[in-house]
């Protein structure tokens, strides 16, 4: 196989990012900071706060496109629906995947309520609280909760197919003491009702409707 030097990047992921040495015909390959591999855009610090921006910022430009249709005198409720299935679907794609920290959880929130705010064309010069907005709309905080079905939908389809992916998502199998199993459910941060542990979470995927119905709001949800 020939690789083109110049076209080939480096990114070494690590919470402290260094350089990595790695040469090809006594060339060195150029290291980068983030890099875009099937629409997410990966960083080398492994977070997911710039995908997530990435995402929103695609979003609100299909907003603003469609913003005619958005803000029109079409009754609310059919035009809420277009903003969840079109608006919604593109900021959170690949969100199954995504480690959301507290300012990444404020960036998304923040996100959903300059959805409302447009489509009921709130300035933010009139004040409004934004609980006043959730009423005058007949909505409350829905997108992390949305992120959280999805990632649930998709952590049930891991643990009902592929081996190997469910070793890595329940955290089954041999490592060392030191590192402590990291389970679907913590990911989720639900806690399995009756259940002090959360490494049980594959026998309720085998039910499909059993997980549909233990992943569906409301949630009880680890501090």
């Amino acid at each position: 196989m020939e690789m083109n030097v110049e076209k080939t990047k480096v990114m070494k992921i690590s919470r402290q990012p260094t350089p990595a040495t790695i040469k090809i015909n006594q060339k060195q390959l150029e290291n980068v900071k983030c890099f875009k591999y099937l629409g997410s855009l990966l960083t080398d610090d492994g977070r997911c706060t710039c995908e997530i921006k990435s995402r929103i910022a695609v979003a609100k430009a299909a907003f603003s496109k469609k913003k005619n249709l958005f803000t029109s005198k079409l009754d609310l409720n059919l035009r809420k629906k277009p903003v969840k299935c079109y608006i919604w679907s593109i900021a959170l794609y690949g969100a199954e995947t995504w480690t959301l920290r507290a300012v990444d959880q404020k960036h998304l929130e923040s996100f959903e309520m300059w959805c409302w705010r447009r489509m009921e064309k709130i300035s933010w010069t009139d004040y409004m609280r934004n609980e006043e907005v959730l009423i005058s709309v007949s909505e409350q905080r829905n997108i992390l909760h949305e992120i959280r079905k999805r990632k649930a939908n998709w952590s049930g389809h891991i643990l009902r197919g592929n081996y190997f992916l469910h070793v890595l998502q329940t955290g089954s199998g041999a490592h060392p003491a030191s590192y402590p199993m990291c389970t679907g459910a913590r990911s989720l941060g639900v806690k399995w009702p009756g259940r002090e542990a959360d490494h049980s979470s594959p026998t309720s995927a085998e039910a499909r409707k059993m997980w549909t119905y233990t992943c569906t709001p409301p949630y009880v949800f680890v501090a």
